[in-house]
Formats: C-alpha cells, structure tokens, sequence
C-alpha cells in the first residue's frame, strides 16, 4: 500500500492526540494522589502484535518497559483474548516493573479481528505486603513486597471477574484508592478504544494498520540517521547509588555504549553491580527502558517515540546483577537504580554528543512514606515523591523545582497533603549552596519538612546521593549531596538514606534533596549572573567568592574591582572545587 504523507501525518498525530486524552481521563477520574496529583502514570497505544506506536505525555521511565510487559500478555493468552477482555498485571519477573505499578492492556477488535491495545499504568498506593505503600527498600525478596499478579484477566468479554477484584480488595490497605484508581485506568482504556474505532472507521482497519507499522519503521529510520552522524567507537562511564540500606558497600552502575557503522548502539552494562540484598534491583524490562529512554533525550525531538526507536538499541545485562536480577530478588525501590541507569548513560552520551547532555540532576525524586492510622483505625499512607533539579545545560542553567529530567511527575502539593493526611508541612524550600557550579550552574536542591500529627506512624525513606553527588560536566563542579534527619523533642539525630522506622507525634522529618552538577568552567559564569543567585537566595556570598571569584559586598552589590583582581589571580587552572 502507499503511503500518503499527508495522511500518514494526521494518522501520528491522531494516535498521538488519542494517548494523551487518556492521560487526561486518568487525572481527571484516579482517586490517588500519587496519581491525580503526582501524575505517577502512563498511557500508550500498541498495535495488535503488541508493538508500542504511540504513548502520552506521562512517565517516561515506564513507556520502554511495555514491550516486555505485551509480550508476556501475548504468551499468556495467545489466542485467548476476545473483545471485552481487560488484562492486568504487575510482576517484574512477568515483564512488570514493580509491584505498585499495575498494568492494564485492553484489546480493541474491529469486525471480530483483534487491530489494536490500549495501555494504562497506575502506580498504587498500596498492593500489600510487609509495609504500607509497598515501596520500602529494605525488603529482601519479592514476596515481602506485595501482591504478585501475572497477566490476569479482570474483565473477560465485558464482565467483570468478581473473585479477583476480592482477591486485590482484601489483600491492599486503602482497598477504595486502588481499586478507585483500576477504574480510571479502565475508563482511560475505553477513552483510547473509542478513540482507535473513530480512526478504523475514517480510514478502514487495514490501512490504519498499515500507517501504524509505518510509523514504526519511520522512527527507526530516522533515528538509524541521526546516530550514523555519531563518531563510531565505544565509550564508558559508571555513576555510584551510595548503598542498598543493609551494607555501606557503594553499588556501580556501568555502562558502555558501542555506536555501530549501521545506525545502531550496543549497550552493555557488564561491570555493574550484582543483585543486591535489598529493594533496589531493576528487572531487565525497566533496565531496557531507561536507556531507550536515555538515547531518546539526545533525538531530534521530531522523531516519533515508539518501538521503531527501540530497535536500534541493544541492552545487555549480566544475569543476577542489580539490572537483570534472578528471582526472588527484591524490586520495590528499582525506580532509584534506573535514575542511576539514567545518570549513567547520560554520562557515556555527553562524550558522544556533549553539545546535547546536561551535568547530572538530583539522582532522581526522593521517596517519603509515611504511614499509619487515623482515629476511625482507617490506614492512611502518604506517598510523597519529591522533584528536585537538572544540571547545568551547555546552553544554559538547571532548573530546579521540577521533575527529575527522566520522569514527568509533579511534586505533591502541601494543600493536598495536610488536608487529606495527619501532616504538616513546615518548610518547603531551596537549599542554599547546594547547587553544582559553571558556567551554568546545576539546579538548587529542595529542603521538605514534615511533622507528624498522628499519634504514631511508620516512616520510610528512599534518598540517595548523600555519598556520590550528582556529577558536572566540561568543568562544571559536582552539586551538593543529600541529608536526612529528624528532630525529636528539639533533638536532632541523623537518618541514613534508606530506612523504615517508628516514629511518634510531633517527630519532625527533613529531607535536603541533592542540588544537581554544573556544567562549563565556574569562572566564567558572568559576575552578574553569580549576584542574580546570591539575591534569590540560591547562593550564599562565600559560595560566590569559593566557586566563582566573585566578590560581594555585604550589601548584596558586585564588587567589581575586587571581583576582576580575583579572577586574575585565581587563574584558569584553579582546580574546581566540591559543593558543600
């Protein structure tokens, strides 16, 4: 069959325009706030063999990981799907991610053939286990972590399977927000097979198939271009997650990205890690995901994101390491190791193209939980992902503020919180410092205090970069590390970056999120630009004088003279020093 451009077109943006509606049908019907308010979600349309051609504006780390997670669908049913079925799943070692992520995939039939798969992922508040939230990382096996499904049928032609709805019910502690939640990834699905049957009925179901799978072999070309401009060779690099919560022992994520004379990359990442004892081990599928991801973010953002992209990467992992894990490997807290896989990548790319990689962000969001009951004995279970900051860009600065570079997420707003859970929330602020200095400085970290207001509760925490900052790039100093601590009866003691604890009423809890690496040489950053920070409150006056030989009056004015002898004397070759 042609293919008409124009048509051709509109086809990519209707399937487009299709996922992100979705998306809109999740915040706009999700009972959760990790969902409607934080956004921790994803929306993506796949053709009937499974392969992924569209996917909404949501979590970009879960969109790689559906191939794995359709073929397991595949596998399980085979010919076994029928319209009105509703699929879910959510085992890691099942091509999921982990527990808390519920897949759901909806087949959509046109005159009795199947043409088509709408995708929503939800992560839940809660899906049992040994900790509320079911995303603690000092878990040890899988079983600890939850309830386990396999590709499950939750509808079967249109009726609704009863005794799994129970089996999730009794098994989940805010039974109303999860399966609240399953019934707007649900009416999500029903917005995308409306959505796919107005499209067959426009252009006929072949002939939108036909787009479809020329839309996927129009990103493979266009991305097979764009690394041919590559310089050819294989190049390395290996970031740090400070510990798994249970030994000190630093935990390398290694890469080496091989750019091949046919448009392709090899990604291997022997050299990491084995698994590790606690919940920080990332399947395989999310491995894949998070480089496909990593690779996409150095595109030409004209190129369509799906599966054609993904052909020409190929991921490797040793078996039983902390990116392949072996059963019964724990994998609540794998988000944090694919921010390292991220960070990683980022950091073999920036010597490939380094005119497209920022310096390193935050490390990824930081996890508090914190969890309990309220006077009724009804459990409430708070699920608070903090955004931090981008590195210094080659262009310009970090920001901060905003969602790790790798998610889509949103920080949770302190309204939401306090109204809906017994916490305040006494601070929410930058960091002062923290921020890796350049010629563009890295994003500031965030400070998030939380006190508690229930009688009693259980806090988990889920930080890194306390050892290992974030790092800069072309000169650019490292950003600020991470601190955790909590204040009880005006006492301050220190937490590690992972822990589960008890913890009492008016216990106070802070978080100092990492700032993020700068990028080019801190002595040219324009003294103007170094006072701008320091007025906002990003930078103290030492921090100006230390990183950038810029000297500031007390009054908060640029020393001009002072500022100009320093630098001289200071030279180009002072060695760049490490954010406090």
């Amino acid at each position: 069959m042609k293919i008409d451009p124009i048509t051709f077109a509109v086809v990519k943006n209707g399937l487009d325009s299709i996922a992100d509606e979705m998306a809109y049908t999740v915040v706009r019907t999700a009972r959760s706030e990790i969902v409607k308010d934080v956004m921790d979600f994803s929306a993506a349309l796949c053709a009937a063999d499974g392969q992924m051609v569209a996917q909404a504006k949501t979590i970009a780390q879960h969109l790689g990981a559906i191939p794995e997670a359709m073929e397991s669908v595949l596998t399980a049913f085979a010919d076994d799907l029928h319209d009105g079925d509703v699929v879910i799943m959510n085992d890691p070692y099942h091509g999921g991610m982990h527990l808390p992520d519920i897949f759901m995939f909806m087949p959509i039939f046109h005159d009795g053939v199947r043409r088509a798969f709408a995708v929503v992922i939800c992560h839940h508040t809660d899906v049992g286990g040994r900790v509320p939230g079911s995303n603690a990382s000092d878990s040890t096996e899988i079983y600890q972590e939850g309830l386990r499904m396999p590709p499950l049928k939750l509808y079967e032609q249109g009726r609704i399977n009863r005794t799994l709805e129970k089996m999730i019910r009794i098994n989940v502690r805010v039974p109303d927000r999860v399966l609240g939640d399953l019934a707007a990834q649900y009416a999500a699905a029903q917005v995308g097979r409306r959505g796919l049957e107005k499209l067959m009925q426009r252009y006929g179901a072949d002939e939108l198939e036909a787009y479809m799978q020329e839309l996927l072999d129009y990103a493979e070309r266009l991305t097979r271009q764009e690394i041919l401009t590559w310089p050819r060779g294989t190049w390395r690099f290996t970031d740090h997650i400070d510990s798994d919560g249970f030994s000190d022992t630093p935990i390398p994520i290694s890469v080496a990205i091989t750019v091949r004379d046919d448009g392709t990359l090899a990604v291997d990442y022997a050299g990491s890690s084995p698994q590790v004892r606690g919940a920080l081990n990332s399947t395989l599928s999310f491995t894949r995901s998070l480089t496909y991801l990593s690779v996409r973010c150095v595109l030409a953002k004209d190129i369509p994101n799906n599966v054609g992209l993904f052909r020409c990467v190929d991921v490797t992992a040793p078996e039983a390491s902390i990116l392949n894990p072996a059963m019964p490997g724990a994998c609540a807290a794998r988000a944090l190791t694919g921010y390292r896989v991220f960070d990683a990548m980022l950091g073999a790319l920036a010597q490939i193209v380094p005119d497209k990689v920022p310096a390193a962000g935050e490390g990824g969001n930081s996890v508090i939980c914190i969890s309990g009951l309220r006077p009724n004995r009804e459990p409430f279970i708070i699920v608070d992902m903090i955004c931090g900051a981008w590195g210094g860009r080659p262009d310009k600065d970090g920001l901060e503020a905003v969602t790790n570079a790798s998610q889509n997420l949103s920080n949770m707003p302190v309204e939401v919180m306090e109204a809906e859970h017994p916490v305040r929330i006494e601070e929410y602020a930058f960091v002062t410092d923290s921020c890796g200095a350049g010629l563009y400085r890295g994003g500031v970290g965030i400070r998030r205090t939380y006190r508690i207001l229930a009688p009693e509760a259980l806090l988990q925490m889920r930080t890194d970069r306390v050892r290992f900052a974030p790092y800069g790039l072309a000169g650019g100093s490292p950003g600020g590390t991470s601190n955790n601590y909590m204040e009880v009866a005006g006492e301050r003691r220190p937490l590690p970056g992972k822990i589960t604890t008890s913890i009492r009423q008016d216990t106070v809890i802070v978080h100092e999120q990492a700032g993020a690496g700068g990028f080019g040489d801190p002595l040219e950053r324009p003294p103007e630009a170094v006072l701008e920070d320091h007025l906002e409150g990003k930078i103290s006056r030492d921090y100006a004088e230390r990183f950038h030989a810029v000297v500031l009056t007390a009054a908060g004015a640029l020393d001009r003279d002072a500022t100009a002898a320093l630098r001289a004397a200071r030279g180009r070759a002072r060695p760049v020093a490490t954010a406090a």
